[in-house]
């Protein structure tokens, strides 16, 4: 099972990818979770130990450049990316990271030699995994232009009932289907009643797999920087519920 979380910045998937993982650790799933997102803090979300020290790939320039054998103007298309996993990946209980994030430049540009060795790292990382794989997608749209999601059996994308998460939600869908995705799903997040569930799937076309609550003590955790793994109440049980249906949908 290889799950992508998209969405618009802010809109909670990572939280909701943390209580994903822990909602697959409990069904007995070895899981690997993956950080694409520029400023990664899913291995905080997850508990993971001093998650400020983890630094994402895409940081390491000089490791980047080396492997992307940039020389001026030119780089290799087909990088050595096969000893990263094991040199950089953390693992707990069951529960491996990785932790990617994405090159940004001022002005919005992106550094192509190194991206590259991120994109093919990352398309590595999925095809090879034999658990089930968590992916936390930089926010926005970008990576449908590059067809980074093609590989995943399942795009979940997190939207609030609000109207900027719902228009990312909705470029999101329309790429897919220009992609031919066919398992590409909506998740809810801070929704309050059925009221908020009716305008997302108005205003989608697409009723909620699930819709994750407003959680108190999800706020409470990440206010305190607790893992979400221990988490006992309502959005914990979203998440099995969320596991249950894709593995109904996978089948």
């Amino acid at each position: 099972m290889k799950i992508a979380f998209c969405g618009k910045g802010g809109v909670g998937k990572s939280t909701i990818a943390a209580l994903l993982c822990g909602a697959l650790l409990e069904e007995g799933y070895q899981v690997l979770a993956i950080d694409a997102d520029p400023s990664p803090h899913l291995g905080r979300l997850l508990g993971f130990e001093d998650p400020e020290k983890l630094t994402p790939l895409s940081e390491m320039r000089d490791l980047l450049a080396e492997r992307a054998q940039k020389q001026g103007p030119y780089y290799t298309l087909n990088p050595r990316i096969e000893d990263l996993p094991e040199r950089f990946m953390l693992t707990r209980d069951g529960l491996r990271l990785m932790v990617l994030g994405a090159i940004r430049e001022a002005g919005g540009g992106c550094a192509c030699p190194e991206q590259t060795v991120l994109r093919r790292l990352l398309s590595y990382l999925i095809l090879r995994a034999q658990e089930a794989v968590v992916v936390d997608m930089e926010a926005g749209v970008e990576h449908f232009g590059r067809a980074t999601v093609v590989p995943m059996d399942f795009i979940l994308v997190v939207t609030q009932p609000y109207r900027g998460s719902l228009e990312t939600a909705r470029q999101i869908l329309r790429l897919a289907r220009e992609l031919k995705m066919e398992r590409v799903f909506v998740v809810g997040n801070a929704v309050r009643d059925s009221e908020d569930e009716a305008f997302i799937e108005a205003t989608l076309g697409k009723r909620p797999l699930v819709s994750f609550p407003e959680d108190p003590e999800v706020l409470q955790a990440e206010r305190a920087g607790e893992s979400l793994l221990e988490l006992k109440g309502p959005s914990r049980e979203v998440a099995r519920e969320l596991v249950r249906k894709l593995k109904t949908h996978g089948s």
